[in-house]
């Protein structure tokens, strides 16, 4: 049996302050017709990651509106999670590097952005351990449900190795939910995987530049991620909770923040993110850099790029670099983004970075790179700015900075953007009308992707 993730309870019409009795109650009226479907969400990891956060908001909200809504997690082990975070980087464009090192050093630029070389090697070992754990995690599977979802490259292959061990238990609806930004994976790792997501019954992708030309399964829907903003991420605090969370980590509540929240990636820019504190510091003197990151189980590249961050970093008493092992949770990242000035995203890479929403949520404006689904949260000039350039990146910040009341203007339009499109009632929604349309369809290969959308 695989094992089952404990999730917390959600009612449904808690969320009506938030975004209207309308919404909800036609929430309520679309689940309707799917009440007591069984639905599995089937991931790697319950802990660190952007899946896992929106897998903790939307498991719950499907029981709250009457599914049998369950999430499991696929068999894995440290060797695993190597060649997954490897699958990970080439599926996103990583160089080879043929010392199979983890980490390359810089090797180009464009303008003012290192783009650094993600490390990643592809070898016929590493596709074998991936199939073991595939076919292990397909061995352990038990019972049938109405739609099974398999979120990432991670656990792709149970589907097929399941279909070869136990085809009786292939019930129902499959859908492979893709997290990641394709549009540059290699070729070799893509061929790899893609006869894997054949026997699905759909995909879902962030946007319609993921999908593959060659994506084989028959549907493909267009779901954006989303944030809870009941969780304790994103709750509204006090302003004396704020400070004193603040003071617990040695930041001065009383000086300028700005701060990135991510996991230490290279794909994430954390070395970038240094740099242009380091710009700003001598405008700023009195500048505190917060990078705040979790180290989730499935990424054995996290440790290894904290300390090249650290490295960065040096001495400079004002940068704090925080995660999980400082005992930093979602309450504490909630303090931070609320306490920050500017909170940036200087990725390189971005499936969609649900940090972005967060900190607009909390009407704090955003610098970041036009990288992924970015640009879908960010309109820049209304809610924060994108950038393409280090000196870019330097010169909106410090222009936030200068002014306080710009600042807090971009934010509260950027609170009214997370609010219409952003929330995960709207992902509870899309997910609903995808459940619908493939239960009530027989799955045709549509000519374009069909997008899965709704206000919610």
């Amino acid at each position: 049996m695989l094992e089952q993730v404990p999730i917390s309870s959600k009612e449904i019409d808690d969320y009506r302050p938030i975004i209207g009795d309308q919404r909800v109650d036609e929430i309520v009226a679309l689940a309707k017709p799917l009440r007591g479907a069984r639905v599995l969400h089937l991931n790697a990891t319950a802990f660190g990651g952007g899946v896992a956060e929106l897998l903790s908001a939307v498991v719950p909200l499907m029981r709250s509106v009457g599914l049998d809504a369950e999430w499991r997690l696929m068999v894995g082990a440290p060797e695993l999670w190597e060649v997954t975070k490897a699958i990970h980087n080439l599926l996103q464009g990583a160089y080879i590097c043929p010392t199979a090192t983890p980490l390359a050093s810089a090797i180009r630029r464009r303008g003012a952005i290192r783009e650094r070389a993600i490390g990643a090697c592809w070898t016929p070992e590493m596709a074998d351990v991936w199939r073991c754990y595939n076919a292990l995690t397909a061995e352990r599977f038990e019972g049938t449900y109405d739609f099974v979802v398999i979120h990432d490259p991670q656990p792709a292959g149970v589907l097929a190795f399941l279909l070869q061990q136990r085809p009786e238990l292939r019930v129902g609806k499959w859908i492979w939910r893709c997290h990641i930004d394709l549009t540059r994976a290699r070729a070799d790792v893509w061929d790899f995987l893609r006869p894997y997501l054949a026997p699905y019954d759909a995909s879902i992708f962030t946007m319609l530049e993921y999908v593959k030309q060659d994506m084989p399964t028959p549907r493909v829907a267009l779901i954006a991620p989303a944030i809870d903003p009941l969780s304790t991420k994103n709750v509204d605090l006090p302003a004396e909770t704020i400070r004193d969370i603040l003071r617990q980590f040695g930041v001065d509540p009383d000086r300028p923040i700005i701060s990135q929240v991510s996991r230490f990636d290279p794909w994430k820019d954390p070395l970038g993110v240094v740099d242009v504190y380091k710009r700003l510091k001598r405008d700023f003197r009195d500048l505190q850099l917060l990078m705040v990151g979790s180290m989730a189980t499935d990424d054995p590249e996290g440790l290894r790029y904290f300390e090249l961050t650290a490295r960065r970093a040096g001495e400079d008493p004002d940068i704090h670099l925080l995660t999980n092992f400082h005992g930093v949770g979602n309450f504490e990242v909630n303090a931070f983004q609320r306490a920050s000035r500017v909170v940036l995203q200087k990725s390189i890479r971005e499936g969609f970075a649900l940090t972005v929403s967060e900190a607009l949520w909390k009407g704090r404006p955003v610098v970041a790179t036009a990288a992924g689904g970015i640009p879908l949260q960010v309109a820049s000039g209304q809610c924060g700015y994108l950038v393409k350039t280090m000196r870019e990146c330097v010169e909106r910040t410090g222009e936030l900075l200068r002014d306080p009341d710009l600042a807090d203007n971009l934010g509260r339009n950027g609170r009214e953007r997370v609010r219409e499109n952003f929330l995960t009632t709207r992902l509870l929604s899309d997910y609903l009308q995808l459940f619908q349309t493939l239960g009530s369809h027989t799955s045709t290969r549509a000519s374009t992707p069909s997008a899965s959308r709704s206000r919610p």
